[in-house]
């Protein structure tokens, strides 16, 4: 089965973000796993965009979700 890759735009809209939100997190390292595709061209696995939200769910607005990564 093929993994399903989503672009910069994709991941941000599937993620509930503009894809400038997506950029930061990948320059400071908190966002999801990329995959490098070209020089310039960045991917996204489904499938590391679901277990990064996953890991990002909380019960309490008062919650460190910084640490669970």
């Amino acid at each position: 089965m093929a993994r399903r890759v989503l672009r910069t735009p994709q991941a941000a809209d599937y993620c509930g973000f503009s894809p400038r939100t997506l950029e930061k997190l990948r320059l400071t390292g908190d966002g999801p796993t990329f995959v490098r595709l070209g020089a310039r061209a960045i991917g996204y696995l489904v499938d590391d965009v679901d277990a990064w939200l996953t890991s990002r769910r909380c019960t309490s607005t008062s919650e460190d979700t910084r640490s669970s990564a």
